[in-house]
């Protein structure tokens, strides 16, 4: 068995250890979870699969996203996993860009998916757990091999390519091979001290990085186990959290903001079991949200910085035991080189601001047919531009700032959305803000907001809201120069998110730009 690949992940020294659980359904040891991922690992070669062939699916949460993904890379294959929420066209956008051989979708469900692949002629394969093994089948005659012959991946075989939007219109494709994949795992399980006695709840979708990688895939390449429920959900989290004996957990902001606000609506504190520590990670966590979840759990939280380029994490603030831990800070690199970059590649002095950059064998080589991309996302000295502007402080902690490509510019002077954020989630009627820029003719950029108030009955009293939104911009004068504070504040139920729970300013500013969300 090879080294450095993900074949990494289901370790014989573990065979007795418990690796996957599936709330409700069964667990798997890791010698039995081994067995159905080679499974379908056969099944993929005795259908011709071979080195290279990229492979699309349209899965939710479970065991045959786990076996199909890893199956997939066993057998040299990539895997090229989609959100099975999207539309039809951008189904189409994916099989296309990925040259997918194949679109594996459940065997009673994916009905878009399926529609795409049948309009790109795309052959359209199911997958089921029987309740004995995991069944992979194609839904028309595909030639089956008689001989299956084994495999081994190579730790240069390309094993996963995710989509990054990016400042562009069109997404990006990510090809990480199992070398940056297995070393971003072993940062992450060293970061966090992980070993066989954890068990992680797994709440963040595992089409994405920071649910594959950051909670998956390194709590079993260290032994642990993983349970691992279809979808989020906070009325059920503490309870399964709690039955299925988890420790840890693994979010955006926004999960845990959501388990905060299920928390207080329900008047009493929830049984959190043995929950030993919480990470956070995808977006910045507000100092206040901080505070508050470890006054709330009574554990610490975690603050990590990450990004597809890069197999997910590349900085995180210390565990307890390792050293000082700074709200507000992502912490610093783990396993990976960070620097702070001017436009030129050169390293700017110690404090001041500049393009936050990272080198590792973590970072992808490349994107996919996408020279243009490369050449503007590589310095020469082989950095990656990450696209985020931060600094370091005299302890090597990194701060973030905000997106190159979000700071508002007003007047000339330019303004971190970041820093409005912080301060109008301190407002005790606040539950979700975001500060965005829009155009103005005076100004060139003007500061406005979208904020979720914690009553959701004032949405339908705008002269409360009006009152709202004027104290809410005198408290933010008390702590922001007036050019900062936002000059108009849109409300709602929700803010748009993508598919991971993230907040991407531009779809937030698009979005209440619109008539109809104003109020």
């Amino acid at each position: 068995m090879s080294t450095n690949t993900l074949y990494d992940i289901v370790q014989q020294k573990h065979d007795t250890h418990s690796a996957v659980v599936i709330p409700g359904g069964p667990e798997l040891s890791f010698a039995a979870f081994r067995q159905q991922i080679l499974r379908v690992t056969d099944q993929l070669v005795a259908y011709g699969i071979t080195a290279g062939d990229r492979l699309s699916s349209a899965l939710v949460n479970g065991l045959e996203y786990a076996t199909v993904f890893l199956g997939t890379t066993f057998a040299r294959a990539v895997a090229a996993p989609l959100n099975p929420n999207y539309t039809v066209e951008e189904f189409l956008f994916y099989l296309e860009d990925t040259q997918s051989k194949a679109m594996i979708v459940p065997k009673n469900g994916g009905a878009v998916a399926r529609e795409a692949a049948r309009q790109m002629g795309v052959p359209i394969w199911e997958v089921w757990f029987d309740g004995k093994n995991v069944q992979l089948q194609a839904t028309s005659d595909v030639p089956i091999l008689r001989t299956v012959v084994p495999v081994t991946p190579l730790p240069s075989d390309v094993a996963l390519i995710l989509h990054t939007s990016g400042t562009t219109s069109r997404p990006k494709a990510v090809p990480l091979n199992h070398g940056n994949l297995m070393t971003s795992v072993r940062n992450i399980a060293k970061t966090y001290h992980l070993d066989s006695s954890y068990r992680s709840y797994i709440v963040m979708p595992l089409f994405h990085v920071h649910g594959l990688i950051g909670a998956m895939l390194s709590t079993l390449y260290t032994g642990g186990s993983v349970v691992i429920p279809p979808k989020f959900s906070a009325s059920s989290f503490w309870s399964e959290f709690v039955r299925y004996d988890c420790n840890w957990y693994s979010a955006v902001p926004t999960i845990h903001q959501i388990l905060l606000q299920h928390e207080h609506k329900n008047g009493k504190p929830a049984s959190r079991g043995r929950l030993s520590f919480v990470r956070s990670c995808s977006s910045s966590l507000a100092a206040a949200t901080f505070h508050e979840l470890e006054s709330t759990f009574g554990v610490p939280v975690i603050e990590a910085y990450a990004m597809t380029e890069a197999s997910h994490q590349m900085t995180a603030n210390n565990m307890p035991v390792d050293g000082k831990r700074k709200p507000g800070s992502v912490g610093v690199g783990k396993g990976v080189q960070v620097a702070i970059l001017d436009d030129e590649g050169k390293a700017v002095p110690q404090g001041k601001e500049g393009e936050v950059c990272i080198k590792g064998a973590n970072v992808t080589a490349g994107y996919l047919n996408n020279p243009a991309a490369n050449a503007s996302s590589f310095h020469k000295n082989g950095f990656f531009r990450t696209g985020d502007q931060g600094f370091m402080d005299t302890d090597g902690f990194l701060f973030l700032t905000g997106r190159l490509k979000e700071l508002i510019n007003r007047g000339g002077e330019k303004i971190s959305p970041l820093e409005i954020d912080s301060v109008m989630l301190h407002h005790p009627q606040v539950a979700e803000a975001i500060a965005f820029g829009v155009e103005d003719k005076m100004y060139g950029q003007e500061v406005h907001a979208a904020v979720v108030p914690k009553d959701l009955k004032l949405l339908k009293d705008p002269v409360a809201l009006k009152k709202l939104e004027e104290d809410i911009r005198q408290f933010a004068l008390k702590k922001l120069a007036s050019f900062k504070v936002p000059k108009k504040v849109f409300f709602n139920g929700t803010l748009p998110r993508t598919a991971t729970g993230k907040i991407q300013r531009r779809h937030v500013a698009a979005f209440f730009a619109q008539p109809k969300s104003k109020l």
